[in-house]
């Protein structure tokens, strides 16, 4: 699978994800959080199967 998430979009998964386990963890939210586990692997990894699936990408165009 090649890269599909951009930089921006990224930082936001991979912050957002990080958030909501923490909050989890923490007990301030329930056990639905810890599916902030996916937005932070899809930004780690910098693919999105959904975005694979409806062929949508947020990196930037290359020789434009």
């Amino acid at each position: 699978m090649s890269n599909n998430v951009g930089p921006l979009d990224r930082a936001v998964r991979i912050c957002a994800g990080i958030l909501l386990i923490g909050l989890a963890a923490k007990g301030t939210v329930g056990v639905w959080g810890y599916i902030g586990v996916v937005p932070l692997l899809t930004g780690v990894a910098g693919t999105c199967p959904a975005y694979s699936l409806f062929g949508f990408s947020t990196c930037a165009r290359r020789g434009r």
